[in-house]
């Protein structure tokens, strides 16, 4: 069987990239994960996604209300993923290799590159122009300044990430509860909250479908941050863990931009990052931007740390790597340059783009992470062959025709529910606007896959059960239903 070899520890980087991780190496608690997931989300780009709620044309209240409906949904399923670290060791992609097989996987994978750059470059746009505000220097001097700092966080790897996350949460929830003080002191909060637009139906479910998304497109990368824990951690730990730190601070920020965007369209739209800012009184405002951009660094390490496993992963499967120390800083570099780049060509318009960016990304990861699931707690109880894992010749075969039908299939019948700004679907307007295409694309997927592969799963659990590789889930069930 071939693997990635981790080279030796170099003055504290990471050792393992896509390999399994072992147990000697496992360590921590699952109560970290709150801190990953509520940092990642205390930022500006989470701010900017709530203000689509009022943008688009919700009442405060309706906004408001659509926010906790979508981000109380879509965390359900990020959550369920990251509890697959502790019980696998390895990172979430190359999980797919399992139900796509070997080369099939790279289909979800280079989707998944997509996402990291458009998210790296969504969020280098805000962290650039926050710190250029501060600095007084060019933005792109700024978002080049900033991309070198994460890339040095990223290079150190899981444990150096963990710990930054842990420092952002704490400082950004106390600089975030003085900005909501001042946010509702300084403006006419009673007055937004009955003025505004018309509640539509439609909208409604369009504003919730974009915060069920936003918690959705971490699934491909959340057990990535989950995989040291040791494997007897319980699946209801790391579930809840995450889940509670990715809601509360999402629902917040989401909230916080809605009603920033109600009171003070006009300067929010003009700059988002100037307008938070310019919530502090007298000269305090250098330490807001330092919060915000703490809080773009703190989500920018995770999408670069998912960048450099996405590609290694791809890599991998079409030649054999052995990951040395210099290999991961270049994988690393290259991939905040490329995302780096992209934010500085798009810069202008960037409202527009990312609520485009994020709905058309959940027409092809709702499937992804729906048979995902539905293989890990389903169809094969957490039961895998790791070696099989790594190996093309595996059980898991090269390609799974079974998946990739499924897949295809539940895109395909996304299309006609799909409500975007390059299309939109013969099914949206006696929907009164709605875009209910990630339900249906999620409920097909998930159906077709246990359908299609249930039958082939049994007889493959039925060899592990013959083998010295299985990975036994019998004691993470009890606990998940206890």
């Amino acid at each position: 069987m071939a693997r990635i070899h981790p080279a030796a520890s170099t003055a504290g980087i990471e050792r393992h990239t896509i390999e399994h991780v072992p147990e000697t190496d496992r360590h921590g608690h699952p109560w970290s994960l709150f801190a990953v997931w509520f940092g990642a989300n205390m930022q500006i780009t989470t701010i900017v996604t709530g203000a689509l709620g009022v943008v688009l044309g919700l009442p405060l209240p309706w906004a408001i209300l659509a926010i906790v409906v979508g981000n109380l949904f879509g965390a359900v399923f990020m959550a369920l993923h990251s509890a697959q670290g502790p019980v696998l060791g390895i990172p979430q992609m190359i999980q797919s290799r399992a139900q796509f097989g070997y080369f099939g996987a790279i289909v979800p994978l280079i989707l998944v590159l997509l996402m990291y750059i458009g998210f790296f470059a969504s969020s280098a746009v805000l962290g650039g122009q926050a710190l250029a505000t501060w600095w007084h220097i060019p933005f792109v001097l700024a978002a080049i300044i900033l991309s070198i700092a994460i890339t040095i966080v990223t290079i150190y790897g899981y444990r150096t990430i963990h710990r930054f996350e842990r420092v952002v949460s704490v400082i950004a929830a106390i600089a975030f509860i003085y900005i909501t003080i001042e946010l509702f002191a300084q403006n006419n909060i009673g007055h937004a909250w009955v003025a505004g637009g018309e509640f539509t139906a439609g909208t409604f479910l369009l504003v919730v479908a974009i915060a069920a998304t936003w918690q959705i497109t971490y699934a491909p990368y959340v057990a990535d941050y989950s995989r040291y824990l040791p494997s007897n951690t319980s699946i209801r730990a790391s579930f809840w863990w995450t889940y509670a730190g990715t809601v509360i601070a999402a629902i917040w920020m989401m909230s916080l931009g809605s009603i920033a965007v109600a009171v003070a369209s006009d300067a929010f739209n003009r700059g988002t990052s100037d307008f938070i800012v310019g919530l502090a009184p007298g000269g305090w405002g250098w330490s807001i931007s330092i919060v915000l951009i703490l809080g773009i660094a703190a989500v920018q390490v995770l999408n670069l740390y998912g960048m450099f496993m996405s590609s290694t992963t791809t890599i991998d499967a079409l030649k054999k790597l052995r990951m040395h120390t210099s290999t991961r800083v270049w994988f690393i570099l290259v991939a905040a340059v490329v995302g780096t780049a992209v934010g500085i060509i798009g810069e202008n318009n960037f409202l527009q783009y990312f609520s485009n960016f994020i709905l058309f990304l959940a027409y092809f990861l709702i499937p992804w992470t729906a048979i995902n699931l539905a293989d890990f707690y389903l169809v094969r109880h957490g039961a895998y062959d790791l070696d099989a894992i790594f190996d093309a010749n595996g059980i898991y075969g090269r390609v799974n025709w079974r998946t990739m039908i499924a897949y295809v299939v539940a895109i395909v019948v996304e299309v006609p529910f799909v409500n975007s700004s390059f299309y939109v679907g013969p099914f949206v307007d006696p929907l009164g606007g709605a875009d209910i295409s990630w339900i249906i694309g999620m409920i097909v997927a998930a159906g077709l896959y246990v359908v299609l592969m249930r039958p082939v799963a049994a007889r493959q659990l039925s060899q592990l059960s013959h083998s010295n590789s299985t990975t036994p889930m019998s004691t993470h069930t009890s606990t998940m239903a206890g």
